[in-house]
């Protein structure tokens, strides 16, 4: 007997298998597992640890199904490419989801979420001046967090220089 699906994975699978059926191609068990574990995760992901994760919980996938499964993920439009950092790119679950952007310290890599009402008029303005349907966005700020300025400012301001202060 079938277990029944998760609210959430419904539309999804829905919006998944569309997709596919439109490229010709299935639906498939490890496809959906995919699809799921992206779900249970709840934030960004890097592949790699998504494979571990799977293969953790007793799933048999290969790296490669997991890297086509995100790719057809991404041209579906129910998740994205968050690169936070050169190193390594991460990915998120997008679809049914309020925009979520991201500002990044250049020097330390951390992240801080925001969302952004006036972003999401800008992007809804410009879909339908150019006659396109908005779904979502990515925003990404890179910059220099103020600890970053603060920590620099107290090594050249605390006689660091090798002369003596009274």
């Amino acid at each position: 007997m079938d277990e029944p699906t998760p609210a959430i994975l419904m539309p999804l699978c829905s919006v998944f298998r569309r997709f596919l059926r439109s490229r010709g191609l299935k639906y498939t068990t490890e496809r959906a597992d995919v699809l799921q574990s992206i779900i249970d995760h709840d934030g960004p992901f890097e592949a790699e640890e998504l494979l571990l994760a799977m293969r953790q919980r007793g799933h048999h996938v290969s790296k490669a199904t997991i890297y086509r499964t995100l790719r057809l993920l991404q041209e579906a439009g129910i998740i994205t490419q968050a690169l936070f950092d050169s190193k390594q790119s991460h990915f998120q679950l997008i679809y049914g989801k309020q925009p979520q952007d991201v500002m990044v310290c250049l020097r330390t890599g951390r992240t801080i979420d925001f969302q952004s009402p006036e972003l999401v008029e800008v992007r809804d303005r410009i879909c339908a001046e150019l006659g396109w349907k908005s779904v979502g966005h990515r925003f990404q700020i890179f910059a220099m967090s103020p600890e970053e300025a603060d920590e620099n400012n107290e090594s050249t301001d605390t006689g660091e220089s090798g002369v003596a202060s009274d």
